[in-house]
């Protein structure tokens, strides 16, 4: 069947691209090739009790399937151009905002009514944070939570899946020009299209430069961002979460002049695992559902590193130093903040001794044999300027888990409309590196479905 559109990835860029497409055009055809699982078949072995670390199954559930990354990340859908991408520099600031918002009222109707929208707006938060070296971006958010997250993507696929052609485990191996439109080759045979959308998300930001050399598309490096997941109790942060959630607070250390910031908090969440292309990192959840609360708060404190000629491989370097933290600690490590000041590795006796329970079964470690020591006097000094506005953030049992890393596709050369040098071929969502979050890449998937609609189809 030759396709009005294919879409590469059923992440949220791939998901609001299709639906938008919908609206305008019913009758297109429609195929969404994805890697990874349907989202009712996307579950991680780890259990905690018999499973305890990650198996490095042939497609990660927590990263790949229907949904993409974000699908068990907390369901935060930040409106703001001040963090997440670029997305604005592209289409404007006024229509990235509104295309944002009108993601969040799709996600209500699926859903997600009932739901909080936080707001960094007349804080008195923002006044502490300045006043103590720390700066508070602005943003509003939607928790919609993992839970009520899953309900509102369960809906969406029922939508979707009568009225698109889905292929899942099914990873595209490549993409080529025809004299048509478009072929995407996989295992199971070679698909065509009119229109190209790829939308392979974070994970997916190698194999998007393999298509980029084959396809002559220009790119220039991004930036990688290096760091630790904290947990540490509640309270500690609950003057802060209550009434924001969610906190985007940037700090520039005065040693090295490094800008290290919070990324995804959660509220009485869980840390977990992440698979990204073998490489065993960590990240955070956490539930809408207050019988799923626990005790702790946990977020991720970054540094992002640009590099300049001659290193080109930013992801590169942040996998090298996963990769040391997997040799060392098998997976995740975890050190308590009294131990890495104090020059020692934390042991499993003084984890279990401390006040804090880990939601994470992590190997008790040295974040110092594996962290580059530029980043890590960063974080220790991020952490000792968020004690000053939330005092216990620099206590001993503090748990830092490692490492952290967002990886960040080479940006891709696309136009005002999110299209490649070649007419009908559109990149989308994380991939680009344009997009870094859930909203920006719903967004940037609803504006390319609107302009196919409007001047392809």
């Amino acid at each position: 069947m030759q396709y009005d559109v294919m879409f590469i990835g059923a992440g949220p860029g791939g998901i609001f691209g299709a639906y938008e497409l919908l609206q305008k055009r019913p009758e297109a055809k429609i195929a969404i090739f994805e890697m990874g699982n349907p989202l009712e078949k996307r579950k991680c072995p780890i259990d905690g009790k018999k499973v305890k670390s990650c198996l490095k199954c042939k497609s990660c559930a927590i990263m790949s399937g229907f949904g993409g990354a974000g699908a068990f990340s907390d369901g935060k859908y930040n409106i703001t151009n001040q963090f997440g991408g670029t997305l604005y520099e592209h289409i404007g600031k006024e229509e990235a905002i509104d295309l944002m918002n009108y993601v969040d009222a799709l996600n209500l109707q699926y859903g997600g009514a009932g739901t909080h929208l936080y707001s960094t707006a007349d804080t008195k938060i923002k006044k502490l944070c300045v006043q103590n070296g720390l700066h508070l971006l602005e943003a509003s958010v939607r928790h919609l939570g993992t839970d009520i997250n899953y309900v509102v993507l369960e809906n969406l696929y029922q939508y979707l899946s009568e009225r698109v052609t889905f292929f899942f485990n099914t990873p595209v191996l490549g993409v080529e020009q025809t004299t048509d439109g478009y072929a995407v080759t996989t295992e199971q045979g070679t698909f065509t299209g009119k229109n190209c959308v790829i939308s392979a998300g974070r994970s997916g930001s190698k194999w998007m430069e393999t298509v980029c050399r084959d396809m002559n598309i220009p790119t220039k490096s991004n930036r990688v961002d290096i760091g630790v997941r904290v947990e540490l109790p509640a309270e500690v942060f609950s003057h802060l979460t209550d009434e924001l959630y969610e906190s985007k607070i940037v700090y520039r250390t005065s040693k090295f002049e490094d800008l290290v910031r919070t990324f995804c908090m959660n509220p009485h969440g869980v840390v977990v695992n992440e698979n990204t292309n073998g490489i065993i990192t960590v990240n955070g959840h956490s539930f809408e559902d207050p019988a799923k609360h626990t005790d702790n708060t946990n977020f991720a404190l970054l540094v992002a590193k640009h590099f300049s000629e001659p290193f080109h491989d930013s992801n590169g370097y942040g996998e090298s130093i996963a990769r040391l933290s997997n040799m060392l600690g098998g997976g995740v490590m975890v050190q308590r903040f009294g131990d890495l000041i104090r020059g020692r590795r934390s042991t499993q006796s003084r984890i279990d001794e401390g006040f804090i329970t880990p939601t994470l079964t992590a190997t008790p470690g040295d974040l110092s044999l594996v962290m580059p020591k530029r980043i890590l006097d960063g974080i220790i000094e991020m952490i000792y300027a968020l004690d000053k506005i939330a005092p216990g953030t620099a206590n001993d049992d503090t748990l830092l888990y490692g490492v952290e890393v967002k990886f960040y596709n080479m940006e891709v050369a696309i136009d005002e409309h999110l299209e490649t040098p070649h007419k009908g071929l559109f990149v989308i969502g994380d991939c680009s590196g344009v997009t870094h979050s859930l909203s920006h890449a719903s967004a940037s998937g609803v504006y390319v479905a609107r302009y196919m609609a409007e001047n392809y189809l």
